[in-house]
């Protein structure tokens, strides 16, 4: 009778060590018994102890139990294995419907090997998964967005060039039409100024919205347009681009494009009126650290009074100053008998980079 009572107070204590563990845990013999389980066993599972102690696992709630994975499982563990954490068993209970469940195995085997007990622990996944499921369901529909986005934008920006080369053909066909000089040399400026914006947005197509612009392929490229559309044999000049390598946001490539279309143009309009020999414009570039300087320059005649472009209040010098007001960079302009360069800086620290140089 003393060693019942004996092994009433081993089960009864083991039974409430059992219950202290908050999550599902399970208790089998090396029959796969079931010795002890957690009260939180019993209300995960929606389970009755009674219905529970010192029955099979495979035949607890008809069988539900038995299945070939979970039964893999527990005959692995008694052959081999002492341990296994985070099973993940996916899987339809009864009365609580489908749950994705990580099961922590232990084998314990006593001294004399004549017992083996095996630990499951259960933890709940099945909100987390969820979760997890959606949180992945929305970057993917947010991916495809944004892919539908670049889509439209492209679309979007090969119309704009379309339309842009359209309205550069008319204003074309309208300067050979006309028999004002005057009116021809405005329409053809336009018609440059035009196909430079076309050159600038066809350019700033090829890459994504949100990815900086790489200045120098970008000055390169524009700067090609240009030439092909302004330099011949009545107007022979080099148009080159020198510049350092760095990287700027979109918004401010096409300022600085529209600058430089600007610039050039002046330039070669003004500075070569007697077709010089070995006439060079010079696109330069210079970066230092968040700062930058960008300057066009050529060695034509200067800007003589009455001659060239207006100082003040002309259509391009206004658009060029606008622009730069918008890169928060300063205008300066030198001119003299070796030519004329226009700056355009930008720099966190005035003394840093000259104004003028």
């Amino acid at each position: 009778m003393e060693r019942l009572f004996a092994r009433l107070d081993a089960r009864s204590l083991a039974q409430i060590i059992v219950d202290t563990v908050r999550e599902p845990l399970l208790v089998l013999d090396g029959d796969l018994n079931i010795l002890f389980a957690s009260s939180s066993f019993y209300h995960t599972f929606q389970t009755a102890p009674e219905n529970a102690r010192d029955e099979k696992l495979f035949a607890l709630d008809n069988g539900a139990w038995d299945t070939p994975e979970l039964r893999a499982l527990l005959i692995d563990t008694l052959a081999t294995k002492t341990a296994i954490e985070g099973f993940e068993l996916n899987q339809e209970f009864p009365r609580i419907g489908k749950r994705i469940m990580l099961l922590h195995l232990r084998k314990v085997v006593q001294d004399d090997h004549a017992k083996t007990t095996i630990l499951i622990g259960f933890e709940d996944m099945t909100a987390r998964r969820s979760a997890e499921n959606e949180r992945e369901l929305l970057k993917k529909q947010t991916a495809d967005l944004l892919a539908q986005k670049e889509v439209l934008l492209a679309e979007m920006q090969h119309r704009v060039v379309n339309s842009l080369q359209i309205i550069a053909s008319i204003l074309m066909l309208k300067s050979r039409a006309v028999t004002s000089e005057e009116t021809r040399g405005h329409l053809e400026d336009a018609h440059r100024r035009v196909m430079s914006v076309a050159a600038v947005q066809q350019h700033l197509s090829s890459a994504s919205m949100n990815e900086p612009i790489e200045i120098a392929p970008y000055l390169t490229k524009l700067c090609q347009s240009l030439s092909e559309s302004m330099i011949g044999e009545a107007r022979p000049a080099l148009l080159q681009v020198i510049s350092d390598p760095g990287k700027v946001i979109s918004s401010n490539a096409v300022s600085i494009g529209l600058i430089v279309t600007e610039l050039v143009i002046n330039a070669l309009k003004y500075a070569f009126p007697g077709n010089k020999p070995e006439a060079v414009v010079t696109v330069r570039y210079d970066v230092n650290g968040t700062d930058w300087k960008l300057s066009v320059s050529d060695n034509g005649v200067g800007r003589e009074e009455g001659k060239g472009p207006p100082a003040k209040g002309g259509l391009g010098t206004s658009l060029v100053n606008a622009l730069a007001n918008q890169l928060d960079a300063k205008v300066a302009t030198q001119s003299g008998a070796n030519g004329m360069k226009v700056s355009i800086t930008h720099a966190t620290f005035s003394a840093r980079v000259p104004e003028a140089a």
